[in-house]
């Protein structure tokens, strides 16, 4: 049988002491789970990234995958675990950032609110939920504790939205958003591999990227060393969406694009 699984992501950065405590809270409950630190050094409050950032729990083996980047916490905003079809559980708060993962995980299978004090420690800190509710639902989830257990049952369509949609594929474009600008510099959009190899481009087609009253040209290649340095690229990137790219060069700052800036592709 394999081990159970358990990832950690926030925004608390790798300096803080919460990372290990969390790790610590995960070891004691559920001793024989496997426990990965997936990414804390998300920018602050985030939600967009974060989400972007916890879409890639589509590459680690099924498990138990808390999201802690919680502006709202101790708020009367939900706590919540989201069963995909997948089989992972998704732990974190309702504030959007886990329902791109359930998408790209199958969809959700069964929402529930977090409520049950007895798989939690007591007294439940009001700023500290990695801690004291999301890591601790994720250990036991591990043990085997069924879902119905931690609460309620709750509507997927009741939950707060996704801070993105996924782009709208037209009449020969693509609606697009940035969702993610990597340490490079780079700009991933909310397009699917799956939405891009419907439009049938080939490799070596050159697009036109819209930003505003922007345009680049660039080609749909497979690597960024297809090009020259500086020179700009779109190709599908190695996380499940499509990155636009400068080879050894950082596109954001060159053409000053940030997340949230809307792209349109034009093919």
């Amino acid at each position: 049988m394999k081990r159970p699984f358990i990832s950690l992501t926030s925004d608390f950065g790798v300096q803080s002491q919460g990372v290990g405590i969390m790790e610590s809270v995960a070891r004691e409950i559920a001793p024989e789970a496997q426990v990965v630190h997936l990414m804390h050094g998300l920018p602050d409050f985030d939600i967009r990234a974060a989400a972007r950032t916890i879409e890639t729990v589509l590459y680690l083996q099924i498990g138990c995958h808390v999201c802690v980047v919680d502006p709202g916490v101790g708020t009367s905003r939900r706590g919540i675990i989201i069963k995909t079809k997948r089989g992972d559980y998704l732990i974190g708060p309702d504030n959007g950032v886990l329902l791109p993962a359930a998408q790209m995980l199958g969809g959700a299978a069964t929402v529930v609110n977090i409520e049950n004090p007895r798989y939690m420690p007591q007294p439940v800190s009001p700023v500290f939920h990695g801690r004291d509710v999301f890591t601790p639902a994720a250990a036991h989830l591990a043990n085997g504790v069924a879902i119905e257990e931690f609460g309620p049952e709750i509507a997927f369509d009741s939950l707060v939205a996704a801070p993105y949609r996924e782009a709208v594929v037209g009449d020969r474009r693509i609606d697009a958003e940035v969702i993610h600008v990597n340490k490079y510099g780079s700009l991933h959009l909310n397009i699917t591999h799956e939405q891009w190899d419907q439009l049938g481009l080939p490799l070596g087609q050159r697009v036109t990227l819209r930003f505003g009253d922007k345009e680049v040209l660039a080609p749909f290649i497979q690597t960024f060393g297809e090009v020259q340095q500086n020179q700009p690229l779109i190709l599908k990137d190695d996380y499940g969406r499509v990155e636009v790219a400068l080879n050894m060069g950082n596109f954001s700052k060159q053409q000053n694009i940030a997340t949230g800036d809307r792209c349109t592709i034009i093919f």
